[in-house]
Order: C-alpha cells, then sequence, then structure tokens
C-alpha cells in the first residue's frame, strides 16, 4: 500500500505540475503579503512597497525608504504545504528602484517506499527515505519613472524558476513580466503583464530501472522529459484613495480585473478564448498607523452539495495591519466561513523600511 502511495504522489505531480500547462506555475498565483491577499490579491494598482515586485515592478517606484525588506509565511492543507516569502528593494536613484524576490512552495519529508519491499519479497521499514517536492522562483525586477511621460510608471521583471521532485525530476523555468502606472488626478490605473512571452519550464526525469519498473506494475505511466508552457496574463487595474476627518481616515478601494486568453476557465465572465475574473478589494487606515482591509474574490461556479445544479461561490477575505516606526506587521484570513472551494488560512506578513526618507 504505501508503495502504491510514492508512486501514486510522484505520478500526481507529475500531471498537475508537468503537463497541464494550462495552469503551470500555479504557486507562483498565491501572492505575496499580508495586506494584499486580505484585498484579496487586488493590489495591481496599489502596490507601494517591496511587494511589488510581485505585484507589479511599477509599483517600487512609491516605497518610502531607501531599502525594504519583505518577509511572509503561510502553510496550507493542515501545515503539509508550507509557502515562504523574502524580497528587497533598493532605491537606485530619485528615477530607479531594483529589486529581489524569493517565493517558495513545497511539501517537505514525502516518505519514498519505492524500495519498501527487498528483493526477497519482505517488507524492511529501514528502507524508507524521504524526499521533497519544492517550487521555487526568483525575481529581478527593475521601474523607473518616465520623465517624459507624466504620471507614468514602467518596470519589469526576470524570473527564473525551479521546480523539483525529490530525484525523480525537476524543471528550469524562465519568464518575463511588465508593469506600467498611470496617475490621472485622484484615480491610480494599472495593468501588468504577466508571462509576457510565455514561460517556458523544461522538465527532465531520472528513474532507475527499479523505479520504473514499480511504476509499470502499479499500473503508473513512466514520466518522460517534456516542456510546459506558462501563457501570457493581462491584469488590468484601477484604485483611489479617499481622506475623510480632516485626513485623520483614509479609504482605500481597488479593482482589478485578471484576464486570460488560454480558453474558457471557471471565470464569471468567459468565452472560449478568453476569460476575465474580477477581485475588489478595499482598506481603511487611520492616521497611517492602523489598518482594516477585506475584499471578494475567487468567484467561481460549483456544483451544489447534491451534485445536480452548479451555484456561485466567492471568497471573502478580511485583514489588519498596523505600522510602527521602521515596521509594518500584516495579517489576513482568507476564505472565510468556507464560502468557496479555496482552504482559508492565516497569513502574517512582515516589512521593515531601512533608511526611511524623511516626510
Amino acid at each position: 500500500m504505501r508503495k502504491v502511495f510514492s508512486v501514486a504522489f510522484v505520478a500526481l505531480s507529475t500531471v498537475l505540475f508537468g503537463q497541464v500547462a494550462k495552469y503551470s506555475n500555479e504557486f507562483l498565483n498565491v501572492g505575496v503579503s499580508a495586506r494584499a491577499l486580505s484585498m484579496a490579491n487586488a493590489n495591481v494598482a496599489s502596490a507601494n512597497d517591496v511587494t511589488a515586485g510581485y505585484w507589479n515592478p511599477a509599483g517600487l517606484l512609491f516605497q518610502q525608504s531607501n531599502l525594504q525588506l519583505g518577509l511572509m509565511h503561510a502553510e496550507y492543507f493542515a501545515g503539509i504545504a508550507k509557502y515562504d516569502y523574502i524580497g528587497a528593494s533598493k532605491r537606485i536613484d530619485s528615477n530607479s528602484v531594483a529589486g529581489l524576490s524569493f517565493i517558495r512552495f513545497g511539501v517537505d519529508n514525502i516518505p519514498n517506499t519505492l524500495e519498501l519491499v527487498d528483493a526477497n519479497g519482505n517488507v524492511d521499514y529501514s528502507r524508507i527515505k524521504s524526499f521533497n517536492a519544492v517550487d521555487v522562483a526568483v525575481l529581478l525586477s527593475y521601474a523607473r519613472t518616465m520623465p517624459k511621460l507624466k504620471g507614468v510608471k514602467l518596470g519589469g521583471n526576470f524570473k527564473v524558476i525551479r521546480r523539483k521532485l525529490g530525484d525523480f525530476g525537476g524543471a528550469w523555468g524562465f519568464g518575463l513580466d511588465l508593469g506600467a502606472i498611470y496617475d490621472y488626478k485622484k484615480w491610480r490605473f494599472a495593468a501588468k503583464g504577466r508571462d509576457i512571452t510565455g514561460t517556458f519550464n523544461a522538465w527532465s526525469y531520472s528513474l532507475t530501472d527499479e523505479e520504473k519498473n514499480t511504476f509499470e506494475v502499479t499500473g503508473n505511466e513512466i514520466p518522460s522529459n517534456s516542456v510546459e508552457v506558462t501563457v501570457p496574463k493581462l491584469i488590468l487595474g484601477a484604485s483611489r484613495q479617499f481622506m475623510v476627518w480632516s485626513d485623520r481616515i483614509s479609504i482605500l478601494a481597488e479593482l482589478n480585473l485578471v484576464n486570460t486568453f488560454d480558453g474558457k476557465r471557471n471565470t464569471v465572465i468567459k468565452t472560449n478564448v478568453w476569460s476575465m475574473e474580477p477581485m475588489l478589494g478595499t482598506e481603511i487606515g487611520y492616521k497611517n498607523i492602523v489598518f482594516l482591509r477585506g475584499g471578494i474574490g475567487n468567484i467561481q461556479k460549483a456544483l451544489n452539495a447534491k451534485g445536480n445544479a452548479y451555484t456561485t461561490t466567492i471568497q471573502p477575505n478580511i485583514g489588519a495591519g498596523v505600522k510602527y516606526k521602521i515596521f509594518a506587521l500584516d495579517y489576513a484570513y482568507t476564505d472565510i466561513g468556507d464560502r468557496s472551494l479555496a482552504l482559508y488560512s492565516h497569513i502574517i506578513s512582515l516589512k521593515i523600511d531601512i533608511n526611511k526618507k524623511p516626510k
């Protein structure tokens, strides 16, 4: 039974991670920072700190310090899978900022029972080993103000992706993102093209003859070297901030529209070629010290409990944050009340300003 489990896991991972190009590199859709996640990932226009390296690199130009550091940790599936982010951004001059982001999503210490039974048919638990299934991405970001184009800021990412299934196989991938922000009066408009040239992942596998034999005996397909492509995605955003009560209270609202062009997806608006998913987030702040946030996203059609009809599901998120001197601590609680098919999680992130610019 344990041998079947290990083979099934590798086979399932191969299908999920190595063959379904439409949903490849899905770990990069999770997002970074509790602030953004509590706003249902509606953050393409309002990202204004180190995390903009992920959301929209053009937003790095709004950071309020010479150097910023960002950290986040989250756990999924009852702690089985762990998601970690660390980022840094540095102002080069008054018109440009560079950033570096590291993202890891992994399941560690998975039992490998392929060799549980020895050549004589005896079960030997000492032969059980472990392996990790890990996805890693490194994003190199650069943003620059365009002096000749008033209100326009541009940014880009070059990303390197490494995915690994223990010693069974792995992939290397490379991709590009482009982002733009335009300020018009009190509105901020943004656009981000993710994987604009397609992000290519080249998979290769290294299985011993014994492991291949185990795959065949258990009825699993032996994985082969392949290439998957993450197709481009266009995210459009608009945000506006309102100040009330003698500028003590700020109210930020943002709408994002995520557009994909790889056929029909399970989104609110869809055709055979194009699909669009809306995300709405808001943030209420008091004296730029304490913040309350909320958002609605992940709007999908799902079968009801009886399995005889489709209903619309949504994912509401909430969160809070506090700033103290050079520190900003944020918290998000996603999928309130299990209203959508996604799993809810507690998210905590930290941002540190170094050599903060005077106001």
